[in-house]
């Protein structure tokens, strides 16, 4: 009986230590979106290449992971991504980046939005109130994002080359829109000082700049976490100018800031979620002992 239950944890050690090297391999893979071949994967893992090859031949044949049939790289198909999106529909949160808007919503208790880069300009895309009680500020999504006069858009704006973003809010003009509040910017140099102060602070801010009696606070989202991925749009926190003062700005930026490195490690999944690969990956069936090449 000694000698049973010493060969079954034994073969439950050996069981959990396949599933972490899996789990690990499947981390790996995740920060590649081009893929890595076999010896560099096996040098990261810290693996021998054969236990390598043994593992990567599994998760092909599970579907979890492919091979391209011109560089040999190893990289993740969309399967985690389905799994991950078919828990998020059983739960009624099929937009992944709702998630993340709702938390923010939920923390600061104050109406929040997220907006999108297209071309030159940005656009609404979702919003969750988090406002309980007392006034909501409550603004319509079809408005037009008033770059130079929203912290939305000044988040943006100090996000681009100082040139690029002057260009842009020049050729619109700063009379572009009525629906700007008494301290909405007004020329060019209010406009850089404005956009050097939201670089110090990593934070846009905007005081009755956007409509009367509201305050906004802003960020950028990058399209991943990596640091010099390229910026997808913002997240934003306004509300009445009561509840948006000085005491709760400090917390709020502080929300913002978690909020955006969230959306840049969802951003990805839902960039998927959204699209239909043009052309399969060509794939590999492997075997640990036979390595068998399918035409591509």
């Amino acid at each position: 009986m000694e000698l049973i239950s010493k060969n079954k944890n034994r073969d439950e050690t050996v069981t959990i230590a396949a599933v972490e090297r899996a789990l690990k391999m499947l981390e790996a893979l995740a920060g590649e979106p081009d893929g890595i071949d076999l010896g560099l994967l096996s040098t990261r893992l810290d693996l021998p290449v054969s236990a390598t090859h043994r593992l990567l031949a599994t998760l092909t044949e599970r579907g979890f992971v492919s091979q391209d049939a011109a560089s040999g790289a190893y990289g993740l198909t969309l399967k985690l991504a389905q799994l991950a999106f078919r828990d998020l529909d059983l739960r009624g949160l099929p937009d992944a980046g709702q998630i993340v808007l709702d938390a923010l919503a939920h923390r600061t208790r104050e109406y929040c939005r997220l907006a999108v880069v297209e071309d030159e300009d940005l656009v609404w895309i979702a919003r969750a109130q988090g406002a309980t009680a007392g006034l909501r500020y409550d603004p319509p999504m079809g408005a037009e994002i008033v770059l130079h006069a929203t912290a939305t858009g000044k988040a943006w704006l100090a996000s681009l080359p100082e040139a690029d973003a002057l260009r842009i809010v020049c050729a619109r003009g700063f009379e572009a829109s009525e629906r700007a509040g008494p301290n909405a910017i007004s020329d060019v140099d209010m406009l850089r000082t404005h956009l050097t102060e939201t670089r110090r602070r990593g934070v846009a801010l905007a005081v009755e700049e956007g409509e009367i009696g509201t305050v906004a606070m802003a960020v950028v989202f990058r399209a991943g976490p990596a640091a010099d991925a390229p910026v997808a749009g913002t997240l934003s926190v306004a509300g009445p100018s009561s509840r948006m003062g000085e005491p709760r700005r400090d917390a709020i930026a502080l929300a913002l800031r978690d909020a955006a490195c969230d959306m840049a490690e969802i951003w990805p999944l839902r960039r998927r979620q959204m699209q239909v690969p043009a052309k399969p990956v060509a794939r590999r069936q492997l075997d640990a002992a036979h390595s068998v090449e399918t035409s591509p």
